[in-house]
């Protein structure tokens, strides 16, 4: 297993249960951890930039959400001073073809998938790891 944490950043409590659900299930990942509210998972990744035992290897990334949306947090993502590579997947139900290629203009993410997340675009992800 080469993913050790995850982070979920939805602001859905269920469709953060249901991939923590999935994601355990398919040995996705060693540790899963979730956050509500895209600013504090910054607040996070800027607490431990400087330790890469502590930052995810995976960020499983939510569009549409209330006070930081998703485009907002990767405009700040690529700010930080992140000491290793973080893979991103953007996970949206938005089938805006204008979402899907802007996407496609930052480099850390890595595939755009749609929701509801399977098993199927689980393992699709985890070989571009």
């Amino acid at each position: 297993m080469k993913n050790k944490i995850t982070y979920i950043i939805d602001d859905d409590k269920l469709s953060i249960k249901l991939m923590s659900m999935l994601i355990s299930k398919n040995e996705f990942c060693e540790e899963i951890i979730s956050f509500s509210n895209p600013q504090l998972a910054l607040d996070e990744l800027k607490k431990n930039c400087n330790i890469p035992l502590n930052l995810p290897d995976v960020i499983l990334l939510d569009l549409n959400m209330p006070i930081l949306d998703g485009w907002q947090f990767l405009d700040e993502f690529i700010l930080l001073p992140i000491c290793k590579e973080i893979c991103i997947f953007i996970v949206s139900s938005s089938i805006d073809p204008y979402d899907i290629e802007m996407a496609k203009e930052y480099d850390m993410v890595k595939s755009y998938i749609m929701k509801p997340i399977t098993s199927k675009k689980l393992e699709a992800a985890s070989e571009l790891i």
